[in-house]
């Protein structure tokens, strides 16, 4: 979503079923450099905001098929969707459809009658308003974070023998978000690698990721000081059940993705909480599934470890959904499929994490609609 707040690239979509109507205000939004799409219901309109995740979405009040109190409140039900400003557009100025809307938490109201002056000014001053919040709260995290010191992704990997550990993350509009990325060395033999997805706060998941990381870290070096084995989902247990205790975070959804690397024995073992398959290439590129639930959702956690037997130039590779839904500007995700597809074709002369972000910056034009993280580790 491009909130930005300047008229050249912000998205507005318009569901209006007046064809005049939606002609005018189409034409006079677009003459002032605004980027309009139009759709002529609640329904379609649904669709639309799915695909495009417009800037600002402007709907007429009485529409057929599903009126605009009905499309709002599905919009709200979406965590990608609510937090889109929404203005109603309509002819009526009565106290009860005003009160109404805004009790499902509209920016405005804007009546058909109004001059193309007052409706350019009305959606800019929104657009505006939306902007400085947003540069405001960017400003609060980034000195939070100077002040902390803490990171939730750091600069570079460890150096582990026998491997090459690297990763890539891009933060959602550059802020710090709800990825984090954690390496802990056990000891000579073994490094652990952590990638974690805190999802649905916006703004504030940078706090929550923080949080997260530190639950991580803690139940790490719990489990594994008292390990006479280290297993993946041995941490993964302690960690789901220090989360399913805390009401704070109850309703904070996280993946995570836990793997050791062993260059002893040459093995890797991995446990997944909710999160994407892990991708382990050989001569061709797998899936391996998790089927550990999203922490915090079960006591049990049902969290189970996975092995792999390693030989030289074997590459292992865990994302976050920022890399698989990723959109084209066609609207179309990037998916899963395409991503084996893609990693079968590295060239094995050249940086893979390189390749991969030509890859996904070539697939989305550089308009990113998540946080981007990806640890890629090849076996020397």
């Amino acid at each position: 979503m491009n909130t930005n707040g300047s008229k050249s690239s912000a998205t507005i979509l318009l569901v209006e079923d007046e064809v005049n109507i939606a002609k005018l205000f189409m034409f006079n939004l677009s003459k002032a450099g605004f980027a309009c799409e139009h759709a002529n219901n609640g329904i379609e309109g649904l669709e639309f905001a799915h695909k495009i995740k417009p800037d600002l979405i402007i709907s007429d009040v009485m529409m057929p098929e599903m009126d605009g109190f009905e499309f709002r409140k599905r919009l709200l039900e979406y965590d990608e969707l609510k937090s889109i400003p929404f203005v109603f557009l309509t002819a009526k100025g009565s106290e009860d459809d005003v009160l109404q809307g805004f009790d499902l938490e509209v920016e405005d109201y804007i009546i058909k009658t109004s001059s193309p002056k007052i409706v350019i000014a009305k959606v800019s001053a929104i657009l505006k308003s939306l902007e400085k919040e947003r540069v405001k709260v960017v400003d609060e995290v980034q000195k939070a974070a100077d002040t902390m010191g803490a990171k939730v992704v750091p600069d570079e990997a460890p150096l582990f023998d026998g491997f090459k550990v690297k990763h890539w993350h891009v933060p959602f509009k550059n802020v710090p978000g709800g990825d984090f990325i954690d390496y802990f060395r056990i000891n000579e033999d073994n490094l652990v690698i952590v990638l974690g997805d805190v999802m649905g706060k916006r703004w504030g998941a940078w706090y929550f990721a923080v949080a997260y990381a530190g639950y991580v870290r803690s139940a790490t070096r719990f489990v594994l000081e008292a390990a006479k084995e280290f297993k993946p989902s041995d941490i993964l247990h302690k960690v789901n059940e220090s989360v399913y205790k805390d009401e704070r975070i109850s309703e904070v959804f996280i993946t995570l993705s836990i793997i050791i690397l062993d260059k002893k024995n040459r093995t890797v073992k991995y446990s997944g909480a909710g999160d994407l398959p892990i991708i382990y290439k050989s001569s061709e590129a797998e899936y391996i599934q998790s089927k550990g639930l999203l922490l915090g959702f079960s006591q049990s956690g049902e969290y189970d470890d996975h092995e792999i037997k390693l030989n030289s130039n074997d590459e292992i590779f865990i994302v976050t959904d920022g890399i698989t839904e990723a959109r084209n500007k066609e609207g179309e995700f990037y998916g899963q499929e395409k991503l084996l597809g893609f990693l079968n074709k590295l060239n094995p002369e050249e940086d893979s994490i390189e390749q991969m972000k030509k890859e996904i910056f070539d697939y989305t034009g550089g308009e990113l609609e998540d946080d981007v993280s990806v640890i890629a580790v090849k076996v020397l």
